[in-house]
């Protein structure tokens, strides 16, 4: 099926986002079986979109070529008509090559990650995302989080000479650089919400133009994450402050105690409920077994 960058970044746009864990044996090797039972099962409950080995699914402990077999069974284990975005970043070469083997692994967009540990001023980090837009037809999502903090003027610059660029993701929470850009674009761009917990941030980023949010939870709790979007949408603020106050506040306090685990919860949560997909790799830790406890606890309020 083919689409448009627009029309994937207007579907995407449209509902909750998921970003799949992606599974591993015990020996540490990309599992694909079971993952793509597993992105199988997420494409049948009502997300607008799947992010194959993003954050959540550990981009950073992948090899080039494991990225791509992870995209590649995504798009073939998910529904024909829900999109697909494959990950790019790391140096400026890699990432265009990243965004050329998404295309051939048959993904509907990109979502540009952060360049890897060095810093860069405003004009590099435009060559940077500029260079990825103008490797692929694919339609490029940038994500705004570390060490790729995009101004607004930036962003306008690359809208208007990048026709593929459809979408600004922030993982950073700065209200003024949102509004900036939002009063500047407008819906020129898909706005994604993309702060760990996402769930947190939901309702006051409406506000901004973030229609929709990426939701790591949907790994393990779908039909309520489902259900907590759905409140968002429709203004019913006591539902979303009842799910804070007795559910996602708790989870977040538990995510905060380990570096690294907002990745290795939702791992941890899979096991709970009985959908295994394996350790996490280094450098990230598992939670322990007393958390473990804890998480199944908390989910049980939810389930």
């Amino acid at each position: 099926m083919v689409r448009s960058p627009h029309e994937v970044a207007d579907t995407l746009g449209s509902g909750l986002l998921s970003f799949p864990v992606t599974h591993f044996t015990s020996a540490g090797d990309v599992d694909e079986a079971p993952y793509r039972e597993h992105v199988a099962w997420l494409g049948s409950e009502g997300a607008m979109g799947l992010f194959a080995a993003g954050g959540t699914g550990e981009f950073f402990s992948l090899t080039l070529g494991e990225v791509e077999q992870v995209v590649r069974a995504a798009r073939e284990a998910a529904p024909a008509d829900l999109p697909v975005i494959a990950p790019s970043g790391y140096g400026t070469a890699i990432a265009v090559e990243l965004a050329q083997s998404a295309q051939t692994a048959g993904a509907d967009g990109i979502l540009l990650l952060p360049p890897y540990l060095t810093e860069a001023g405003q004009a590099g980090l435009e060559a940077h995302a500029r260079a990825v837009c103008q490797a692929t037809d694919l339609g490029v999502i940038v994500y705004n989080r570390a060490n790729a903090r995009y101004d607004a003027d930036t962003v306008e610059r690359l809208a208007a000479d990048c026709p593929n660029l459809v979408g600004f993701k922030d993982g950073v929470g700065d209200i003024e650089q949102m509004t900036s850009i939002y009063s500047r674009l407008g819906e020129r761009l898909l706005y994604v919400g993309g702060l760990p917990t996402a769930e947190m941030y939901a309702l006051p980023y409406l506000s901004l133009g973030l229609t929709t949010y990426s939701s790591a939870l949907y790994n393990v709790i779908p039909r309520w994450a489902m259900d907590f979007y759905r409140a968002v949408r429709e203004g019913d603020t006591q539902h979303v402050f009842t799910q804070l106050d007795e559910f996602v506040i708790p989870y977040c306090d538990l995510r905060n105690r380990g570096a690294g685990y907002a990745v290795s919860i939702i791992k941890a949560g899979m096991r709970v409920i009985g959908r295994d997909a394996g350790p996490v790799r280094s450098p990230l830790t598992e939670l322990n077994d007393a958390e473990v406890s804890e998480l199944g606890a908390l989910l049980e309020t939810v389930r």
